[in-house]
């Protein structure tokens, strides 16, 4: 049985099975609650469980309802921009530290899995293509960069008849080659954690959104139906947060991302497509990313929406994208389309940090966060036991304000990712 009514996708209707949990009702006491049913918030739940912390999870929906759920579900290591964008908002020693922490983080998948027996497809092997003659230059830039800074080796540059046998498009000029990257089926490694917390002893309610907080010692969270107070609290909601901390909105924006799923291929023509079972994502702003599932179906990913609007004919534009890429599948069928949202930062770092002494958040993963979520799960588990260090690696991280306010935000936006995506046009 599947715990509450999510989203109709691919990975809903491949979703292993998990209890249905109640919504909270009365009044709970705990040493931590977390405020969300994603990577972040099952992951923190579970790690503070183990260090032998009373904790309350509660979220809105079902458990992976948001972007943990829904991704395109490509674990990859770094951050959202590149590493040259980092150093100009830290110190060259943080960056090197922050690095190998997202480095960490996919070891840490690795570790999750196999510790708590989660089924959710992981594969390792991942590519990032350059269309255009620019992009393969910025490839060997990364290539260079992530070698020579950040001892980060077994790249390889791929071009020519190699790409060719590995992809079958000719849509790409080069790719950049990662073994120590991947991809997993989101959702059903969320439900893992989640149930690994539960084991763990961590109490979960789904369709428990929280409704208001009263900050102090202890805090309150209100539901519709209960309350939970807790000496510490963990905000895991990203971009489903809603207002429940006002000036964390000003700090990030849900962006819409969509992917479609083919009808099964056949392990073939699956395999005609993309060899070796690679995660693939092209480097323009508005990316497409794409990747093989588990029972040999095509998961594309290609379209997004800054004005909070979901596009008009998603599935249709989707297969426009994806046919641009692979043009011999015009003749397969669309089984799932589906979308929802990522919370992004303007400088599309993490935005990790504290309210009050005994708040804390962690979010802005900016649509890389398969790997960095889990991460920061363990880092709040950290600090709450007292060991700061590694969690203000993050929380250093410079993030201004969304201009235009309230009103004017969203509209700037969209005109600024309009520039971005000319850009990637010309």
């Amino acid at each position: 049985m599947v715990s509450a009514q999510r989203v109709t996708s691919y990975y809903s209707a491949t979703a292993n099975p998990a209890p249905a949990r109640p919504p909270l009702a009365g009044a709970v006491d705990c040493d931590v609650c977390v405020v969300g049913g994603g990577i972040t918030g099952c992951a923190a739940a579970l790690n503070l469980a183990e260090r032998g912390y009373r904790v309350v999870l509660i979220e809105g929906h079902g458990i992976g309802h948001g972007g943990s759920g829904r991704s395109g579900g490509q674990l990859i290591a770094g951050f959202a921009r590149d590493m040259d964008e980092l150093r100009r908002l830290v110190p060259r020693a943080d960056a090197r530290r922050l690095w190998d922490l997202s480095v960490e983080a996919i070891a840490l998948i690795r570790e999750r899995v196999q510790r708590h027996a989660i089924a959710c497809d992981l594969a390792f092997g991942q590519m990032s293509v350059a269309i255009k003659p620019r992009q393969r230059r910025e490839l060997l830039a990364v290539r260079r960069d992530l070698e020579e800074e950040y001892g980060y080796r077994g790249l390889r540059l791929i071009e020519g008849d190699a790409l060719r046998a590995l992809l079958g498009t000719w849509r790409y000029r080069a790719g950049l080659y990662d073994p120590g990257s991947g991809h997993l089926h989101p959702l059903n490694y969320t439900l893992g954690l989640a149930a690994a917390a539960e084991a763990a002893g961590v109490r979960v309610f789904e369709r428990s959104p929280a409704t208001a907080l009263t900050r102090g010692e202890p805090v309150v969270v209100r539901t519709p139906l209960g309350e939970v107070r807790a000496r510490f609290l963990v905000l895991a909601g990203g971009a489903y947060m809603g207002e429940l901390a006002p000036e964390l909105r000003r700090k990030i924006m849900p962006v819409g991302t969509y992917i479609t799923a083919t009808e099964p291929l056949g392990a073939d023509r699956a395999g005609a497509l993309i060899r070796d079972n690679l995660a693939v994502t092209d480097i323009n702003f508005v990316l497409d990313y794409f990747r093989l599932s588990a029972d040999h179906r095509l998961l594309f990913g290609g379209r997004v929406s800054y004005s909070t609007l979901d596009p008009p004919r998603l599935a249709a534009t989707l297969r426009q994208r994806m046919l641009a890429v692979f043009p011999q599948l015009a003749d397969v069928r669309q089984d799932y389309t589906w979308g929802g949202y990522v919370d992004i930062t303007i400088n599309r770092f993490p935005h990790f940090g504290r309210l009050s002494p005994n708040i804390y958040f962690a979010h802005g993963f900016s649509g890389h966060g398969i790997a960095l979520t889990g991460l920061a799960g363990q880092l709040i588990a950290e600090v709450i036991a007292g060991q700061a260090e590694r969690f203000d690696l993050f929380a250093r991280i410079r993030h201004r304000d969304f201009p235009g306010g309230r009103a004017l935000r969203t509209p700037l936006l969209v005109l600024a990712m309009l520039w971005f995506r000319l850009r990637d046009l010309l």
